[in-house]
């Protein structure tokens, strides 16, 4: 028998998440960010499951061809674009639209001889320092798009460098630098990922862009009162295989990092950090054992990991340990809490999740 590591994915509670997206911005329409496999829930069965959804948003053409082939008929967006000028045809072909942010893509397109034209996005960069165009150079690329028989339709966007970071003036600043390098240019316009979206109002424009949301994680550091409403989709669960009784003094795992003040009881887990769960969580981040709160002791190793169970003197092998998620009792211990302990962000630990780890979905 297989080790039961496994990710059960809630459908309802991510159609739950883009429908409370809709709702904070009714007069939008809202993109589906299903980029990297879903954030490692899914693409093809989650946008299978979204059949309401305006569109869907990846990062590369073959994570779009895979959702074609799926059936998936909505538009999708290219968030990198194309790397590629011979990527072009099966963009046209698939019916995509794309992102245009570097100057190599702009003569690329404009140059190319295509046999229908693309609807177009183009990011300014006002202020994040990653991708886009300069706000000075904007309105230049804008004239050049628009004089294009390769271009249908020219859409506007940027993106927000401090968004989860609700009393940093900074979005506001990218905001006003959008708007003034902007002004009068016709079009669309996206600004707001799901921390905008939810924390900034003002950013809701035509179309908005929910992602982390999406997948039940709060996009602040801090509690929020519209976080609270948002329901996790995946819970990452594996068995108790073993129990092991110490007494006061031994050490647990590699390194010994891990010593018993008392007589204690170690549950050994089956899953580890060759199932993408993090090596670097300390002893002390949590987890739930058929419902009730418990804590790692000591290292995670790649097919294992051990918890204290000093605690808790019903449980047994065989017992579900919720790394994130919800239990089966219906408590529910937050991914983004896990994502502190380990120093790291919820984003971060659905995409580590590897093949390994089975995918059972739930609802729709």
């Amino acid at each position: 028998m297989s080790r039961k590591a496994v990710a059960t994915i809630d459908l309802s509670a991510f159609g739950h998440n883009y429908r409370l997206a809709k709702k904070l911005a009714p007069d939008s329409r809202a993109m589906a960010v299903i980029k990297t496999n879903a954030y490692g829930h899914g693409a093809v069965e989650l946008a299978r499951s979204l059949a309401d959804a305006d569109a869907f948003a990846v990062a590369e053409i073959n994570e779009a061809l895979e959702l074609r082939a799926a059936g998936v008929a909505q538009p999708i967006l290219l968030f990198g674009g194309f790397f590629e000028r011979d990527e072009l045809p099966a963009i046209i072909e698939n019916k995509l639209d794309i992102v245009i942010h570097t100057p190599q893509q702009l003569s690329d397109l404009v140059n190319a001889k295509l046999a229908v034209p693309l609807t177009v996005w183009l990011k300014m960069d006002s202020g994040m320092h990653r991708l886009g165009f300069s706000p000075g150079s904007f309105r230049g690329v804008y004239q050049q798009l628009s004089a294009s028989a390769n271009v249908a339709c020219i859409r506007l966007m940027t993106h927000f460098a401090c968004a989860d970071e609700p009393d940093n003036g900074y979005t506001r600043s990218q905001l006003d630098c959008f708007k003034k390098a902007s002004k009068g240019l016709a079009g669309e316009i996206s600004l707001a990922n799901s921390a905008a979206l939810t924390a900034f109002p003002e950013t809701r424009a035509d179309w908005v862009r929910p992602g982390i949301m999406l997948y039940g994680s709060n996009p602040f550091v801090e509690d929020h009162p519209i976080a609270d409403q948002l329901q996790p989709v995946m819970t990452l669960s594996a068995e108790i295989v073993d129990i092991k009784l110490l007494e006061k003094g031994d050490c647990v795992g590699y390194g010994q990092t891990w010593t018993a003040q008392g007589p204690a009881r170690i549950g050994v887990v089956a899953i580890g950090y060759g199932d993408g769960y993090p090596r670097h969580a300390p002893s002390g981040t949590p987890v739930l054992v058929s419902g009730e709160r418990a804590v790692l002791a000591g290292r995670v190793s790649m097919d294992f990991l051990t918890v204290d169970l000093t605690e808790l003197p019903e449980a047994r092998p065989g017992d579900e340990v919720v790394l994130w998620g919800r239990a089966a009792n219906g408590a529910v211990l937050s991914v983004n809490e896990v994502a502190h302990a380990a120093g790291t962000i919820s984003y971060e630990l659905f995409t580590g999740i590897n093949p390994r780890v089975s995918r059972v979905y739930l609802g729709g």
